[in-house]
């Protein structure tokens, strides 16, 4: 494959084919990166009309929300699939690997289909670069090759998590059959706002006339900024505490018990094997999502409990090793932290917790520490391989300054930085073992959580 050239919108010549998944993710790479940012639907729609629209060819399920969108993509298809629907499932960022963002029939598209998905949709990047102000972006791309190899699979329905925010996300050139609004908070300030109103107005651009929206539960004010968006386009509502919601829940052995109340009907002894009462709430917007997708009638109960039985979602309380266990939650704004701390605290009994904590400088580190601290006997401050990542010196700094210098460690080895926290489990283990077991949380971002993955996943 030719070099790309430094400016892509002076490349008029048509692009080679990609021969290797290397050569895709460099191609990919060298676009703008997801976190430089020109809201507009300009080029993915100019992209996508070049594709035929593919997006147009099935339906939609469209999710955002502040955090919980990936484990709530990964349920409403899960449900889905068990009622013999083929599905496409788009998500982002990825954990290991570029491809796991496109998912056919459960599955992330394998290299060779990666690099036939690229191709299909490579031949027009130059078309659009060529005519518009910025070339496309690598999430635009990503987009455009998720709806066109959901179309050639071709599948029935399609679930697909925003990237970011809501009305330019580059996703929403999608008309929604489903809009699914997960709670919203505060992040990506420095693009979408640092008022959650603010943010709510952004992320109700999914909802489009004629959809179904199913809202989780929100803050009042945000939820007047949804509800107003829905009467202006006539779309239908559905409530987390007033249509449908978590009806009980209890921890169990490698989960949680739950009861749901969906639109259609009640169902009950429903084993999810996800921790907290934050995914109990996620597992009943699922619930209720697919269950407006697919008309009228309750689902089997019986094909519900199969299917949330069969649910996983890597890196959201994720134990990856016992021993002393490692847990894996991709915490990274405050109020998923606190969603992790109470799971945490609800489904184990951990003790001495170890934080291994690694943020991206644009974040809001202090929030996270601090929602953290209470539930954290020691931290260590470390930093993945990102550009992004914030120093392990600096945000060592800052955990002194909230968890006191004598529970604070700082090394800037992501591998080294598990090592040292597993002994400290392990020794704090052996002196308070009436208490309970050492454990180690790795956090803080998505990124420091699939790199700590792949570290400990990949070991002997």
């Amino acid at each position: 494959m030719s070099e790309p050239s430094p400016d892509p919108a002076d490349d008029t010549a048509t692009p080679r084919m990609a021969q290797t998944f290397a050569e895709v993710e460099d191609a990919l790479l060298s676009r703008w990166p997801e976190t430089r940012l020109e809201p507009t639907l300009d080029r993915i729609a100019a992209f996508t009309e070049l594709l035929g629209e593919p997006q147009r060819h099935y339906g939609i399920v469209h999710l955002t929300g502040t955090n919980g969108k990936t484990s709530t993509s990964r349920m409403v298809e899960t449900l889905l699939r068990a009622r013999d629907l083929r599905t496409g499932r788009f998500t982002s960022p990825h954990l290991e690997k570029m491809s796991e963002r496109i998912v056919v029939d459960g599955e992330p598209l394998d290299d060779e289909a990666f690099v036939r998905a690229f191709n299909d949709v490579a031949a027009y990047t130059h078309l659009v670069d060529a005519e518009q102000e910025h070339p496309l972006s690598f999430f635009e791309v990503m987009v455009a090759m998720a709806y066109a190899a959901f179309a050639d699979a071709p599948v029935d329905v399609a679930v697909v998590e925003v990237g970011m925010g809501g009305g330019w996300d580059a996703t929403n050139v999608a008309d929604a059959d489903v809009a699914v609004v997960l709670p919203v908070a505060v992040d990506h300030a420095r693009y979408l706002g640092d008022e959650p109103v603010v943010i709510a107005r952004e992320k109700a651009g999914i909802i489009k006339p004629g959809s179904v929206v199913v809202l989780a539960e929100q803050t009042p004010d945000v939820a007047a900024v949804l509800l107003e968006r829905a009467a202006e386009v006539g779309a239908t509502v559905a409530r987390e505490g007033m249509e449908f919601g978590v009806v009980s829940r209890s921890p169990a052995v490698g989960g949680q018990l739950v009861s749901l109340q969906g639109l259609r009907g009640r169902y009950d002894d429903v084993f999810l094997p996800l921790y907290g009462a934050h995914q109990a709430q996620n597992a009943a917007v699922a619930l209720a999502a697919v269950e407006a997708f697919t008309g009228d009638e309750p689902l089997d109960e019986d094909l519900v409990r199969t299917a949330f039985a069969d649910v996983t979602s890597p890196g959201r309380l994720e134990i990856v090793r016992r021993s002393p266990t490692i847990v894996l939650d991709a915490a990274h704004n405050p109020h998923g932290a606190q969603a992790a701390a109470a799971a945490i605290e609800d489904s184990f009994a951990f003790s001495p917790l170890v934080g291994v904590i690694g943020v991206m400088a644009d974040k809001d580190h202090e929030g996270v520490l601090a929602a953290f601290e209470p539930h954290l006997t020691y931290v260590v401050c470390t930093q993945s391989s990102t550009s992004r990542s914030m120093s392990a010196r600096a945000l060592g700094e800052a955990a002194s300054a909230i968890f006191g210098e004598d529970r604070v460690s700082v090394v800037p080895d992501l591998a080294d930085a598990i090592d040292r926290a597993a002994t400290l489990a392990e020794a704090g283990e052996a002196i308070e073992s009436s208490i309970g077991a050492g454990a180690v949380l790795v956090t803080g971002s998505v990124v420091t959580v699939g790199e700590a993955r792949a570290l400990i996943t990949r070991r002997p």
